[in-house]
C-alpha cells in the first residue's frame, strides 16, 4: 500500500518552518493539531472506520523541522505504519484507556506535551492561525511524490467504482442500490475500508444538480450524476460522469457533446504559469458560444489533495496561477430545465510541459 514517506514528511516540516520564518514567524517551536496539517506533516491520519476514530493528536514542531507527535493509546494499531515516525519524528504515546482499568486522564488532557505553553497555533482563535493556515495552504498545492501516489491509488479505485455503475445502472435501480454498488466496487479495489462520497443523483435540471443518494426509483431516460471520492490516508480524487438510464435521447447526445467540448478547452489552458480564471474562461466561452452559458452555474474545476476543493479555483474572478504539480479537476456542466443535468469530471496533474492526466474512466455515452 502506498503512504506518506517519512523523509517527504520531514521535508515538507522543514518547508513550512523556512516559510513560517520568511514571514517573520518566530513562535518556535509551534503546537498543530488541525488534522489536515498533521496529515500533511507528519502521515497521521485516523481511518474513521476504526475505533479510534475522533481522536487527535499534537504536533510540536521545531525550529528544524524535527518534531515531537502525541497521540493516545486508543488509536489503531495501524497507525504505526502511517505516522511517518523518524527522519526527525518522534511519537510519544499517551496513556489513556487500556480497556481494563478506568481512565486517570480525561480524554484530550493525556496527551499534552511537556512544555506546552498553553496555546495552539493552528486553532482558529490563535492570532498565528491565520498566518499558518495560508502558508500550509500554500506549500500543499505542489504535491510531493508520496502525496500523488495516494491519490492515483485512490483514483485506481474510484475508477473500478465508475465501470460498475456504468455496467449495472438500469431503469427500476434506486440511487441507493447504484451507491451501495458503487461503494463496494471501490472498497475492493481499495483492498480496505474507504470513504466513499459525492453525488449518486438524477438529475432532472438545475433544481437539483447533484447530492447524497435516496431511494428514488431511475426511469428510463433519466441522467444520473456520478460524482465521488475515494478518501486513503486523507487524499482523494474527484472525477464525474453523467450516465444515461437505458438509451440517452439525442439531447442528451449534444449535451455530452458540448461537455467534452468544453473540457477539452479548458485542458488546452492547463499549462503551469497560466491563470486559473483562463481555465474557467475557456471552459465557459464553449457554452456562450454555443448560447448555453446560463445553464452553467459553478466552478470550471479545482485544486485537490487533503482537501475538496482547494486551491486553484477555476472561476472568473480567481488570482490563482498554475504550479507545477498541482492536481486539478476539470468540470464542466450544464443543468437546463425538462432536458436534465449533466457534469463530467477528470483529474491532472501540471507538469513543466503541460498536464498529464491522471483519471481514465469512460465519460461519453458510446
Amino acid at each position: 500500500m502506498s503512504l506518506p514517506d517519512p523523509l517527504l514528511c520531514f521535508q515538507r516540516r522543514q518547508a513550512l518552518c523556512l516559510a513560517w520564518k520568511v514571514q517573520g514567524g518566530n513562535s518556535f517551536p509551534l503546537f498543530l493539531a488541525d488534522p489536515v496539517h498533521l496529515s500533511y506533516l507528519t502521515g497521521f491520519w485516523v481511518d474513521p472506520f476504526s475505533l479510534g476514530a475522533g481522536f487527535g493528536a499534537i504536533l510540536q514542531l521545531n525550529e528544524d523541522g524535527t518534531g515531537i507527535i502525541t497521540h493516545h493509546d486508543r488509536l489503531p494499531e495501524e497507525l504505526d505504519g502511517i505516522v511517518c515516525e523518524g527522519c526527525g519524528l518522534t511519537r510519544v504515546v499517551a496513556p489513556w484507556y487500556d480497556g481494563v482499568h478506568a481512565p486517570v486522564w480525561i480524554r484530550g488532557l493525556s496527551m499534552i506535551p511537556v512544555g506546552f505553553p498553553g496555546r495552539i497555533h493552528d486553532l482558529a482563535n490563535d492570532p498565528n492561525a491565520s498566518g499558518l493556515f495560508a502558508t500550509i495552504e500554500t506549500l500543499r498545492r505542489r504535491k510531493y511524490p508520496d502525496e500523488l501516489a495516494l491519490i492515483r491509488r485512490a483514483i485506481s479505485a474510484q475508477e473500478a467504482g465508475h465501470d460498475w455503475a456504468r455496467k449495472n445502472i438500469r431503469p427500476g435501480l434506486t440511487e441507493l442500490e447504484i451507491y451501495a454498488g458503487v461503494a463496494h466496487a471501490t472498497t475492493l479495489a481499495a483492498g480496505r475500508a474507504v470513504v466513499t462520497y459525492g453525488d449518486f443523483a438524477v438529475s432532472p435540471g438545475p433544481e437539483r444538480k447533484g447530492g447524497p443518494p435516496t431511494r428514488q426509483i431511475l426511469n428510463e431516460g433519466d441522467l444520473f450524476i456520478l460524482d465521488f471520492s475515494a478518501v486513503l490516508c486523507g487524499y482523494r480524487g474527484d472525477f464525474t460522469t453523467t450516465l444515461a438510464v437505458g438509451t440517452p435521447t439525442a439531447y442528451a447526445k449534444e449535451m455530452m457533446s458540448l461537455c467534452l467540448l468544453a473540457m477539452a478547452a479548458g485542458e488546452r489552458e492547463l499549462v503551469s504559469g497560466n491563470q486559473a480564471r483562463a481555465v474557467h474562461a475557456a471552459v465557459q466561452g464553449v457554452f456562450q458560444n454555443a448560447g448555453m452559458d446560463q445553464w452553467f452555474g459553478h466552478h470550471a474545476g479545482h485544486g485537490l489533495g487533503l482537501t475538496h476543493p482547494e486551491a486553484p479555483f477555476f472561476v472568473a474572478d480567481s488570482k490563482d496561477v498554475l504550479e507545477v504539480n498541482d492536481v486539478v479537476t476539470l468540470e464542466p456542466g450544464l443543468y437546463i430545465p425538462g432536458k436534465g443535468g449533466m457534469r463530467i469530471e477528470r483529474n491532472y496533474r501540471l507538469t513543466r510541459g503541460g498536464h498529464e492526466r491522471l483519471s481514465h474512466h469512460q465519460i461519453d455515452f458510446d
